[in-house]
């Protein structure tokens, strides 16, 4: 090799070398920047909510002072179990109960398509469901039970959240709504509950669909034998098994403004009936024409209307 054949071999190398170094380093400042310009999704959750009717967007802090509902277009949206507690329980008097009860997937559940997809593996059964909303609510299960007081008036409370797996109602929400009427029975206490919950929950089959004749049985003792008041509070949405037992029941059945509430959905009725059905007719205010329910009773007003009837 020649003396210049040799210099244009090595500024042929020292250009690539060059090149390559460049765009490495526009490629890192590049990213960088999206880095840097990169949305923080997690972040603006908690911070901020999208009104599901209007979609404006709220500032969370300034949505539950004002109890979930849009200052917009007076929009109630959905609260959690928690949010709901602090509505009628005066500060400082709520006794938990059961709080650590969960639920055993008995019949090791998978669905049709999980199977197919995960021949060999325990993977996104339903006792990994349940580990993950545990973790996203801080819940062990779908409802909340306890004693506390109602403006000085004792009272037992139960609070199904929406939030865990759609309120879904199985053994343990069965077992300690229970356990709460059997408690407020033996006390001479009012039991109030609210409900929010897709239905039974069809992860447990026949043990779920049990937990309706369970409480239906301890609220007949509450109701019936001792003369003891169950208030029912409906909240969006309420269907299914939950609306085909206890949240029926009530000798006072008050709802929101606005709230969904069926057994099943209007396109199983259309399917069934083979005929079109009207819009919103599952609607607290259509149903409310139908003598359905005794009460239609905004948040804001809720402790207040609640405190009178005891």
């Amino acid at each position: 090799m020649s003396i210049k054949e040799w210099f244009e071999d090595r500024r042929k190398i020292t250009g690539l070398l060059k090149n390559s170094v460049e765009r490495d380093s526009k490629d890192a400042n590049e990213t960088e920047k999206k880095k840097n310009l990169s949305i923080d999704y997690a972040k603006i959750n908690r911070l901020w909510a999208q009104c599901d009717n209007c979609e404006s967007l709220l500032y969370i802090r300034f949505l539950r002072e004002n109890q979930s509902v849009c200052k917009e277009c007076g929009y109630y949206l959905q609260m959690n179990s928690s949010d709901r507690i602090e509505l009628p329980i005066d500060r400082d008097t709520w006794r938990p109960m059961d709080e650590d009860m969960y639920t055993l997937d008995v019949l090791q559940f998978h669905s049709e398509n999980e199977i197919e997809e995960h021949l060999d593996s325990e993977d996104e059964s339903y006792k990994d469901h349940i580990t993950f909303y545990q973790i996203e609510t801080g819940l062990t299960d779908a409802i909340q039970t306890g004693i506390g007081q109602l403006n000085g008036i004792p009272i037992a409370l139960g609070v199904m959240d929406f939030k865990f797996m759609g309120g879904s109602m199985g053994s343990v929400v069965g077992e300690k709504i229970t356990r709460l009427i059997e408690r407020a029975t033996a006390e001479s206490l009012p039991v109030i509950m609210v409900c929010a919950s897709g239905g039974a929950c069809m992860q447990e089959g026949s043990f779920s669909l049990m937990q309706m004749a369970k409480i239906a049985s301890a609220l007949y003792i509450h109701q019936k034998d001792k003369k003891l008041l169950y208030i029912s509070i409906l909240t969006s949405p309420t269907t299914g098994g939950v609306t085909a037992s206890f949240g029926m029941l009530g000798d006072i059945i008050i709802v929101e403004p606005k709230v969904y509430i069926a057994f099943v959905g209007k396109r199983v009725i259309e399917q069934t009936l083979g005929q079109k059905v009207i819009e919103y007719f599952q609607v607290t205010e259509h149903l409310f024409g139908h003598d359905l329910f005794d009460l239609i009773i905004s948040r804001n007003l809720l402790k207040g209307a609640l405190s009178e009837l005891f």
